[in-house]
């Protein structure tokens, strides 16, 4: 009986539709597109001086719609400095926006200027954009004062340019809640008290113009 049922096994599976192994198909491959190159270049001209200030351009890369530059600058004093504006130019557009960040910092000290560097990113750079001739400019550098920096950096400076001016409006300082701030002690009767302020606290006062330019080859 046994001998049977092993005969009788044998012949199920001789009979039996046989399945073709199915073959292993491969995942897609990653695609990488071409048309958002990376590249880095040295600023045809490293150092630029305008205005007492002293700007360095170290390196320029291309990262997809991404374009950086490390740029150096020197601190005439211990104020806030930063770089205000500045814009990414390349044929046929210019790109005006941009985001920094501090690298470094080192303070001025006694006689000698201090330094600060960023890096610039300009975003949203098209793919298909020629680089090969990109300038980067920066246009100005600023410190936006904190309100004792006007009594012991600017009240001077700005005193001076009103007198120049012939713009009759005396500053003076008081202290206000434990700080010395400035105030406008008197002005011409038929300028309003806006009117003053907008003079006394535009931002020419902390603002130092270039420009200072760089020209990079980030391809094409």
């Amino acid at each position: 009986m046994k001998r049977l049922l092993i005969f009788v096994s044998l012949l199920l599976a001789a009979c039996a539709p046989s399945v073709a192994p199915q073959p292993i198909q491969a995942g897609p491959t990653a695609y990488i597109d071409p048309s958002y190159p990376t590249m880095e270049s040295a600023p045809q001209t490293l150092m630029q001086t305008s205005s007492g200030i002293q700007v360095r351009a170290d390196r320029a890369w291309r990262d997809g719609k991404q374009v950086n530059v490390d740029v150096c600058f020197t601190l005439l004093d211990a104020s806030d400095w930063s770089i205000w504006s500045a814009s990414l130019q390349y044929p046929g557009a210019s790109i005006l926006d941009f985001g920094s960040t501090m690298l470094s910092l080192q303070e001025p000290t006694e006689g000698q200027s201090g330094q600060r560097c960023d890096t610039l990113s300009f975003l949203n750079v098209p793919p298909d954009a020629d680089l090969s001739n990109t300038v980067v400019t920066v246009d100005a550098i600023a410190a936006q004062p904190r309100a004792e920096d006007y009594c012991t950096i600017y009240m001077p400076k700005i005193q001076q340019a009103l007198s120049d001016r012939g713009i009759a409006i005396t500053l003076n300082c008081a202290d206000v809640n434990g700080v010395q701030t400035m105030q406008i002690a008197s002005k011409p009767d038929t300028m309003s008290q806006e009117e003053a302020e907008q003079i006394v606290f535009s931002d020419e006062f902390y603002t130092v113009k270039g420009p200072w330019s760089f020209t990079f080859n980030l391809g094409q």
